[in-house]
């Protein structure tokens, strides 16, 4: 009977302390400080940092498009694999659209800086796994050369950026888009799934007020150079597409692609004990340069 009891008081225990640990938040702005502790310890370390931005999305979408859309699917995602997930972050690179209302461009510079530090901050507080979830095109090659920068002095964390393939996945049937191959920046694909979590901020009968055709303003130009300009001399109107259609079963299908990779982007970071190891032996082996085995 005593060893019965004694069973289940531990099964308790063990059930109770689940429990506890699924209830902690992953928003790190709403833990409180002892929780942040538990919560880092579920997480194993690993934390997240949605990368959004604040820009004009067509006729139809909110400024924070991106921001809100890469934010719900990480909050999405941690309830299959647990990580903190760091507060809204939008300070990343859209010169391009510096010509339309509402946009926030922050300098190159500041961009860098705030990036370092934010993630110097989070592996301070116990985060050895940072991953990037991005949610901008125009960040991405931003958090490639943060990445490689990553090596430029020695770190006891590793910073992981995540660029979802999952943009040039299609759903088929009902879920199709409704004009295939014209679709992108602010078209049906993006408004569909804002208006999977926040349909109140999406306005598809104002798709066609504005132009999203291709301009095709430098085709002379080789497809192979390059130059900043080609965002503006393509799409002028920060638009690609037409979001008349955009609807939220298609977004819902769209939504479900993006957190089935991400959630296993999830756990393979979690797991991954690589990287840390060979970036340790690269910080040792750069402070001799000449000694490394040629």
């Amino acid at each position: 009977m005593i060893r019965r009891i004694l069973f289940i008081l531990v099964v308790m225990s063990i059930v109770s302390s689940v429990c506890a640990a699924q209830e902690l938040s992953p928003k790190w702005e709403e833990l409180t400080a002892p929780d942040f502790v538990k919560a880092i310890q579920q997480a194993k370390g690993t934390c997240m940092l949605p990368f959004g931005i604040v820009e004009k999305h067509g006729p139809s979408g909110p400024l924070g498009t991106d921001l809100l859309n890469v934010r719900y699917l990480s909050l999405q995602a941690v309830k299959q694999e647990y990580a903190v997930v760091f507060p809204e972050y939008y300070f990343g690179q859209i010169f391009e659209a510096r010509q339309q209302p509402g946009t926030l461009a922050y300098s190159t510079e500041l961009q860098l800086k705030l990036l370092t530090e934010t993630t110097r901050e989070m592996a301070r507080n116990g985060c050895k796994k940072i991953l990037i979830v991005n949610g901008h095109g125009g960040n991405i090659s931003l958090l490639q050369y943060f990445g490689q920068i990553q090596l430029e002095s020695p770190r006891d964390y590793v910073v992981y950026s995540y660029i979802p393939e999952g943009w040039n996945q299609k759903p088929t049937g009902d879920a199709a888009p409704s004009h295939p191959g014209v679709d992108g920046h602010a078209g049906e694909d993006e408004m569909s799934q804002v208006m999977v979590h926040r349909p109140d901020l999406v306005h598809p009968d104002r798709g066609a007020s504005q132009s999203g055709a291709d301009q095709a303003r430098l085709k002379d130009l080789p497809s192979d150079v390059y130059v900043g300009i080609w965002w503006y001399a393509r799409f002028p109107n920060h638009y690609e597409g037409d979001a008349s259609a955009s609807n939220a079963k298609r977004g819902q299908a769209l939504t479900q692609l993006d957190l089935d990779a991400l959630v296993n982007v999830i756990r393979k970071v979690k797991a991954d004990e690589a990287a840390a190891k060979l970036m340790k032996q690269f910080y040792d082996d750069a402070k001799h340069p000449i000694d490394t085995k040629q």
